[in-house]
């Protein structure tokens, strides 16, 4: 089984993305043998109110729950994420949560965002943390939002070693603690490869090689990203069949079943 834990319905603000509903997310997943895919709204990163795009989310993905598992944008720092959240577990039925700290003006380390956090492990929520939205180079004049720096990452698996966390859109993990065999962190997070290298500083295989493949999961980042670049991460990795069916989909499914326990 093949599980994208980085894809995306709806629209974004600074440009036009394609393959962007449910249907259209599907036809491409199943055109590239995709089984599943964890999605969130890509509205919600520039919502003031970010509820609304979760809605939008849940009736878009309920003909097709047994594919697209809605993960849920709530911002901490605006007021009534508590009720946000509930009702996105009680009511819309979601398996996680997507963070944009940057994007959303608080810090990983603020009080509300480790509130958040516990209170979806409570849930047994899976969190995701795009490291990144966009290249850099290529956003738009009317914001500047830097990357998530590995630092406040460290800081925050640290403070909360009961979620479990998905860390997407990234580099440069084999440079940080967060890469790093024996590093005294807790083994509460998984990286996602979709920006990772695979053959010239072969990331991906130094992270296998430190983390285990059980710490390592597939996606694409549709529809930001093509998703053709992801498969060839994994055809050309020097690794045995069985570390690229775990890193495929093995490991995903393995935290979507603790998450309905």
């Amino acid at each position: 089984m093949i599980v994208d834990t980085n894809a995306y319905l709806g629209y974004f603000a600074f440009r036009q993305l394609r393959h962007n509903t449910a249907g259209e997310l599907l036809r491409l997943m199943d055109e590239k043998g995709i089984d599943k895919a964890m999605v969130s709204s890509a509205s919600a990163i520039t919502y003031r109110n970010t509820q609304p795009a979760n809605e939008e989310l849940a009736a878009a993905v309920r003909p097709h729950r047994d594919r697209l598992i809605p993960f849920a944008v709530v911002n901490p720092f605006y007021a009534g994420w508590q009720d946000d959240l509930k009702a996105c577990h009680e009511q819309f039925g979601v398996k996680g949560l997507r963070l944009y700290p940057k994007w959303h003006s608080y810090a990983l380390s603020d009080q509300c965002c480790l509130d958040l956090i516990r209170e979806a492990a409570d849930r047994s929520f899976l969190v995701s943390i795009p490291l990144r939205v966009e290249d850099y180079r290529q956003r738009s004049w009317l914001v500047d939002v830097p990357d998530v720096p590995h630092g406040e990452i460290v800081d925050l698996v640290k403070a909360c070693p009961r979620a479990r966390f998905i860390l997407v859109n990234g580099i440069g993990f084999a440079r940080s603690p967060l890469g790093k065999k024996g590093s005294g962190l807790p083994a509460n997070y998984y990286i996602e490869i979709s920006r990772l290298s695979a053959t010239l500083a072969n990331e991906v295989g130094t992270l296998v090689s430190q983390l285990g493949a059980e710490r390592v999961v597939f996606g694409t980042g549709m529809p930001f990203k093509y998703p053709d670049p992801a498969f060839v991460k994994l055809e050309v990795l020097d690794a045995t069949p069985e570390a690229k069916e775990k890193i495929f989909g093995g490991n995903a499914v393995g935290l979507l079943e603790l998450n309905a326990k």
